[in-house]
């Protein structure tokens, strides 16, 4: 597999930097700047100062950290960041950096705040803070504390155990908070965030669904100019919407191949291939594997085994379509030379965010093909999160029932049988996801709940009564999250007459299925998935 992956994603113009100093909420700051409309990226700290001016941001945030400002070895910035005249706001632990490296006080002075706190707004029609309330909640997390702001700065808000809260100069653009104000916690965090941008940057709101489909659409068309390429689409809404942007970069050079293990839940392969293909007009290979994948797994119940044989068999089967659609290219004279794949933002992050990174997901987003096989890889999501990949979904007028599908393992079915993975374990499976899919449809819960995996414990059996008879069927785990980004999650509070329904309809209509029962367990300590 070629590693060598142009950069498909020159940022907009209006970019904002996030230096990331080790904070658990980098990727949520980023998330939140571009929710006021705003492009970011975030960067690391290690990053030269020459290279982060280089990339012309318009403005950079400094993250939280959990490091001391004034500890041995504890990250650091230049100066010349704070002397380059583009704004700067800081947060927390890079509150603290700016204060101290501007000539602030920063020390322990056993203040330590953590959680929510109370604080006063001295300075209500600040840059900052004009039109929030004068006492309003934040969420504090340290143990350090500015005493003295630096020459030059306005302090604009106080709490009970830290006389500088934030900071202001207007003059030199700079601004800081002690704060997080990128979680919900604090009340008007995102209004103040927000004031910073079109304020205190003076950035335009122009980070739009449509502007970011038109820009990805035109550098796909860039990259591939007349070359074919290749798609492995799993039913999933990354693949979906990777695809449909190069569908409409580049036609017919586009090919989809639909690998159906038989592992999706109930109706979804018919999705990708038909309301997919009529919504798209691409052009599909669609792969009949359900036996090979029911053969495979036959006898095997570990969780991390089934995985392997699955993303095992999912490449070879994709590895002899993509061979197939090469030879036919071939035939025509016109070669294959890309790969698609639905790289997301994240996924940047945490695998080092380099140029050219070609660091191929497993299963549905196609790894390990064979060194023979040439692709240069096409990755026009790589700049955005899932939110923002829904979104520019419904701009490309793909169906809403793929756009707000629910995250998926790639695995599928396979790791929510806990046991061996049959046929019948499947189809019942199936059908007990889809009731407890459609009831909490019904009830207007989709966007509430991140993800809802509907588990079949397999491998366990427990007494019931149906039909005036003891039976021993088998439990249903009903596994309903909210979250942001998944790292996190906590259970979701789903009414208790939609419970009721959805066990009622399947203890009622799903075959030997007597008992149904909720996992309200927060991540951490437990996964969204069992296995």
């Amino acid at each position: 597999m070629s590693s060598a992956t142009p950069d498909q994603s020159v940022p907009p113009v209006d970019t904002v930097l996030v230096v990331d100093f080790g904070a658990q909420y980098a990727q949520l700051i980023a998330r939140r700047v571009r929710e006021a409309r705003v492009y970011s990226e975030v960067v690391p700290h290690t990053m030269p100062v020459a290279e982060i001016l280089a990339k012309n941001p318009k403005a950079i945030i400094l993250s939280g950290g959990p490091s001391s400002v004034y500890a041995e070895g504890a990250p650091s910035i230049e100066r010349e960041i704070f002397e380059s005249g583009i704004p700067v706001f800081g947060m927390c632990y890079g509150f603290q950096l700016m204060a101290k490296t501007l000539g602030g006080t920063v020390d322990n002075n056993g203040s330590r705040e953590y959680g929510r706190t109370p604080m006063t707004v001295t300075q209500p029609g600040s840059s900052l803070f004009e039109g929030t309330p004068v006492e309003q909640s934040v969420w504090m997390s340290h143990g350090d504390a500015c005493s003295a702001a630096p020459t030059g700065f306005t302090v604009t808000a106080r709490t009970e155990g830290v006389p500088v809260a934030a900071f202001e100069d207007d003059e030199r653009k700079l601004y800081g908070v002690q704060y997080h104000p990128e979680v919900m916690h604090s009340t008007h965090g995102q209004q103040v965030l927000e004031h910073f941008l079109y304020r205190g940057a003076g950035l335009a709101p122009s980070w739009t669904a449509a502007n970011v489909a038109e820009e990805s659409i035109e550098a796909v068309r860039a990259q591939i100019g007349s070359k074919r390429v290749i798609c492995g689409l799993s039913g999933g809404v990354d693949s979906a919407v990777a695809a449909a942007l190069v569908q409409k970069a580049v036609g017919d050079q586009l090919t989809c191949v639909f690998v159906d293990h038989g592992l999706l839940r109930k109706g979804e392969a018919e999705q990708v291939e038909k309301d997919f293909v009529a919504a798209t007009g691409v052009k599909l290979k669609v792969v009949d594997a359900q036996q090979r994948f029911l053969d495979a797994l036959a006898g095997v119940s570990d969780p991390e085994e089934k995985r392997k044989i699955i993303g095992r068999e999912f490449i070879r089967v994709f590895e002899q379509a993509a061979r197939e659609v090469v030879e036919e290219a071939g035939a025509t004279g016109e070669p294959v030379e890309f790969l698609v794949q639905g790289t997301l933002y994240p996924d940047v992050v945490e695998s080092g965010g380099g140029a050219g990174t070609a660091n191929i997901k497993s299963h549905h987003n196609v790894g390990g093909l064979p060194d023979d096989m040439q692709f240069k890889l096409v990755e026009p999501l790589r700049r955005l999160f899932k939110d923002e990949v829904r979104m520019v979904g419904l701009e490309l007028g793909l169906p809403g029932e793929i756009v707000w599908r629910q995250p998926f393992p790639g695995p599928g079915l396979g790791i929510r049988i806990v046991g061996d993975v049959t046929r019948e374990r499947l189809d019942l499976l199936r059908e007990a996801d889809a009731i407890a899919r459609a009831e909490l449809s019904a009830a207007g819960l989709d966007r509430d709940i991140w993800q809802c995996p509907v588990v079949l414990l397999a491998d366990v059996r427990s007494v019931g009564v149906q039909g005036d008879g003891r039976t021993y069927g088998h439990p249903i785990v009903l596994r309903p999250v909210s979250s942001e980004d998944a790292m996190t999650a906590d259970w979701s509070r789903v009414p208790y007459e939609v419970l009721a329904k959805i066990s009622t309809r399947i203890t009622n209509e799903v075959p030997d299925v007597n008992r149904v029962v909720l996992d309200v367990t927060s991540k951490p300590p437990g996964t969204i998935e069992w296995e």
